[in-house]
């Protein structure tokens, strides 16, 4: 039988951690004169009691390294955990929501998805905002921290072609996992740290820096305004699309680029299609309402960058109702958000790698079809791509699918029009944000979805963040036999 006691030790540690983070939002309302702070402190004493309690009962477990099934049930159970702790403030103070509501706003601050159930904003404590935006901003560096030590050793959708590459070119830099997290975590805090600084000398108040930065560079989306990022138009859209942009690449290369390898970042295929698939979309989008809506080019070129990287990346913030835009833009849109950003980033959904890799599979079986005979291998980066790496991202891409149409019709069954059901698959699997039909608010937010839709939204995040496989692997009974 499996020993979970790594697994209690780790999420108990978690959990502690978490508790922590709920004194800097207690801090916030306090320094406002606002008494939600007591929701945060005994939030926080409850997390921190629980987590400590969990992580005591299992401090003997963690002699050896973690054995690979140990790792599906760590990372499986860790944002099915979180979730629920992060949801007490929501619950215990304002805005007072049931727990289906708060493990839903928890859920997608984790998963750094950006969807929410608040309809109103700007009426919420100033701690509550902030608890929003640390919500993401962890999760968004677990995300990282999974992404470059888990999923490539438990081979999860061709994540293991990064075990090799990233771990063994990369190793004469990084050799290992507490090198690589702590190196990642210092390029996090530190483009954490300038987005802040941008967004102050740009016109915003040091609160709002702050809730943005956190967001931002989490590629999460949750801002403190039902406007959304509509309130700085203008300079701060561009510095925000950068940061953005920053957000969803590689962060592995930024540890590179620090250390004086500026050859990487450019060389990396990731990088280069990421930022070509950008300028694609952003063209077609400027030039489809310049001649449509006869708009002006350079506000026009504003708004549709910023929103185009915004829902590309999987932010989710919004300058603009993009639902007027257009059937070609909003097509476009719903494409780019089913791409996302690139691996080992903050970005969302499928990744850069894996389109990268179908379409070289594709090309490769073209070539067979035409020359029998003839030895085609799948090349990545000028390395050849291992047949088990193919089969991952084809089955990935797969259930991928599958997952997406299932939701679907499950939302749809709850009595959802259909763009709104459609939309809101589309956000929770992919992990972007916005979705859109005549059940969602004004601000965005979808609480006046039926209770079973946002249960079934909150599995769509969940599932999507963590790759799918590495969730679903622990059905199979034989797993557990293991």
């Amino acid at each position: 039988m499996m020993d979970l006691r790594p697994v209690g030790y780790i999420i108990g540690m978690l959990s502690m951690v978490l508790g922590l983070a709920m004194l800097v939002p207690a801090l916030v309302d306090f320094a406002h004169g606002n008494p939600h702070w007591r929701a945060f402190l005994e939030s926080a004493i409850i997390c921190a009691t629980a987590g400590g309690l969990l992580a005591l009962a299992s401090r003997d477990a963690l002699r050896h390294m973690l054995t690979l099934p140990q790792s599906f049930v760590l990372t499986s159970l860790v944002w099915a955990t979180l979730p629920a702790f992060g949801a007490l403030p929501f619950i215990i103070g304002a805005p007072g929501l049931t727990f289906t509501d708060a493990y839903f706003e928890a859920m997608s601050g984790l998963t750094t998805t950006g969807t929410t159930v608040i309809p109103a904003l700007d009426d919420l404590p100033p701690g509550t905002n902030m608890w929003r935006a640390i919500l993401q901003w962890l999760g968004g560096l677990g995300i990282i921290i999974v992404a470059m030590i888990f999923l490539p050793v438990m081979k999860v959708g061709g994540m293991q072609f990064f075990r090799s590459e990233g771990f063994d070119t990369l190793g004469k830099i990084l050799p290992r996992a507490m090198d690589i997290s702590t190196a990642l975590i210092r390029i996090y805090v530190g483009l954490t740290v300038i987005c802040g600084l941008v967004y102050a000398a740009l016109g915003m108040t040091t609160f709002d820096a702050i809730v943005h930065a956190l967001t931002t560079l989490s590629t999460g989306g949750f801002s403190n305004y039902d406007a959304s990022f509509a309130r700085y138009s203008g300079p701060a859209e561009y510095a925000a699309s950068v940061f953005m942009l920053l957000a969803a690449m590689p962060f592995i290369r930024f540890v590179q680029l620090t250390q004086g390898h500026v050859g990487p970042i450019w060389r990396d295929p990731q990088v280069r299609a990421f930022l070509r698939w950008h300028a694609y979309a952003i063209g077609v989008i400027v030039l489809y309402r310049i001649f449509r809506h006869e708009a002006d080019f350079w506000p026009t070129l504003r708004e549709v960058t910023f929103n185009v990287v915004s829902t590309f990346t999987g932010t989710g913030y919004a300058s603009e109702d993009i639902t007027k835009w257009g059937h070609l833009a909003f097509v476009v849109l719903i494409i780019t958000g089913l791409i996302g950003g690139c691996t080992s980033s903050t970005g969302c959904s499928v990744k850069v790698f894996r389109y990268l890799i179908l379409f070289e599979a594709i090309r490769a079986q073209i070539r067979r079809l035409h020359s029998p005979h003839r030895v085609v291998r799948v090349r990545y980066a000028n390395q050849p791509v291992e047949d088990e790496v193919v089969n991952s991202v084809i089955a990935f891409f797969s259930l991928f699918i599958l997952s997406f149409g299932v939701l679907i019709v499950g939302l749809s069954l709850t009595g959802l029009e259909t763009k709104t059901a459609l939309t809101a698959a589309w956000t929770a699997i992919a992990n972007v944000g916005p979705a859109w039909g005549p059940e969602v608010s004004g601000n965005g937010a979808i609480d006046a979805f039926p209770e079973p839709a946002k249960w079934m939204m909150s599995a769509g995040m969940y599932l999507g963040r963590l790759e799918l496989m590495s969730v679903l692997v622990l059905l199979l009974p034989r797993f557990w036999r293991s």
